[in-house]
């Protein structure tokens, strides 16, 4: 079988402007793929995997693009997601929601406003970047931590594989057929999944890393969590970027959306100071604590003007960009004595603030400029240079130590 016979003309894109434009995503990267095809349905997606895998072509996906790794580019044959992906569906008054890869995390979780739910996850892209990224490179976000992540709010998963079939683990008909279809791939993670449980120091070390928030590499926790081969299989799919099967939809459990909630921008003049108001921070109830050193701040600090007043900062300060959240006014207004005290507990050190608000304009410009940081800090870079983002995580008493080894 041909993709000519599978596709229409329109979504086969092979000329060279166009393959081109498709050769990077968010990422310095560029590798421009040999041919570009616009999909319309799980069936044809079925086809053209069966297809590739045949012939022994490598096929990428690409939802949005945003990736700041290069994992939405190929030199091979990428495939991208026609507007017939967007689907949304409402599960259990919002408990659950089931999503195709096609839908912009934002959109989700406007459908869920009425329930005062969301999805877990909350990348920093959200506004643009969809369901299938988010999913497969297990994008989580300011706020969601380890806990509301895809791979522990996930509920059901759709996927097709390379040689074309399905699973679909919200179907007892559908897991029993692919159980039986599929006894070697089954047998073999099975026998890994026993090795590794066979190994204490291995499966301590596992559980080690995995407990941390991490995105790098396969989920291999999966089969030290879990003893069902299809709850093992769903779970690597979260953080696999695409090389293990293709996510046709994926239903989340959602997350409470606490109704009262407070933000601020507090900076100080030295970052272990700041380092250290986090180890106090930690131990309170806060949703989200970004530390921000004085490049990422004065890199943005012309949107920050219009908030707050400050003039360009030295080297060794460090900013604190802190949110809380509670069920009622009188829960909210305790956690934000007891946070502010933490505060007041290194006043010396604070150079300027804009204090905690429940102002939603106020709340939403402050992670927007949070969220542009990236883009902000790179636009300063020597001539030259290229910006490399990775993530780091550190022990929390070892933050202020790790810091400055970063900036060094």
């Amino acid at each position: 079988m041909v993709v000519q016979t599978i596709l229409t003309k329109e979504n086969i894109i092979s000329k060279d402007i166009q393959r081109f434009a498709y050769g990077t995503d968010a990422s310095f990267y560029r590798l421009t793929p040999k041919v570009v095809l616009r999909v319309e349905s799980t069936e044809q997606l079925s086809q053209i995997m069966l297809t590739a895998s045949d012939n022994n072509v490598a096929v990428t996906f690409r939802a949005a693009g945003t990736s700041l790794s290069g994992q939405a580019i190929t030199d091979s044959v990428l495939i991208i997601l026609t507007s017939a992906w967007q689907g949304i569906t409402v599960l259990d008054n919002g408990d659950r929601i089931c999503l195709q890869p096609g839908v912009i995390g934002a959109h989700a979780n406007k459908a869920l406003v009425e329930h005062q739910r969301k999805i877990g996850p909350d990348p920093a892209s959200i506004n643009s970047c969809k369901i299938g990224g988010i999913a497969a490179n297990n994008s989580s976000g300011m706020c969601c931590g380890v806990k509301d992540n895809s791979y522990h709010t996930l509920a059901e998963i759709k996927l097709i594989f390379a040689d074309g079939s399905t699973l679909d683990t919200g179907s007892d008909i559908s897991i029993a057929d692919f159980t039986r279809n599929h006894k070697t791939l089954i047998d073999g993670l099975m026998a890994i999944a026993a090795e590794i449980k066979a190994q204490p120091l291995l499966l301590a070390k596992i559980k080690h890393k995995y407990r941390l928030k991490n995105t790098t590499g396969y989920g291999v926790n999966a089969l030290a969590e879990f003893d069902n081969p299809i709850d093992m299989i769903s779970h690597l799919m979260i953080g696999s970027e695409g090389t293990l099967a293709f996510i046709a939809d994926i239903t989340y459990n959602t997350v409470k959306v606490m109704p009262h909630k407070a933000t601020g921008l507090y900076i100080f003049d030295d970052i272990k100071v700041t380092c250290q108001l986090v180890n106090l921070l930690a131990k309170e109830s806060v949703a989200a604590i970004e530390i921000m050193d004085s490049r990422a701040i004065n890199s943005v600090k012309e949107a920050l003007a219009v908030l707050m007043s400050f003039d360009a900062l030295p080297e060794n300060s460090a900013a604190l960009l802190i949110e809380f959240s509670a069920d009622s006014v009188d829960d909210l207004a305790i956690l934000e004595q007891k946070i502010t005290d933490h505060i007041n507990s290194l006043s010396s050190h604070l150079l300027t603030c804009r204090e905690f608000t429940s102002e939603p304009s106020v709340i939403e410009s402050l992670w927007k400029i949070r969220k542009g940081t990236f883009p902000a800090v790179g636009a300063h870079r020597e001539v030259g240079t290229t910006v490399i983002i990775e993530d780091v995580a550190l022990p929390l008493e070892r933050l202020a130590e790790g810091v400055e080894d970063l900036h060094q």
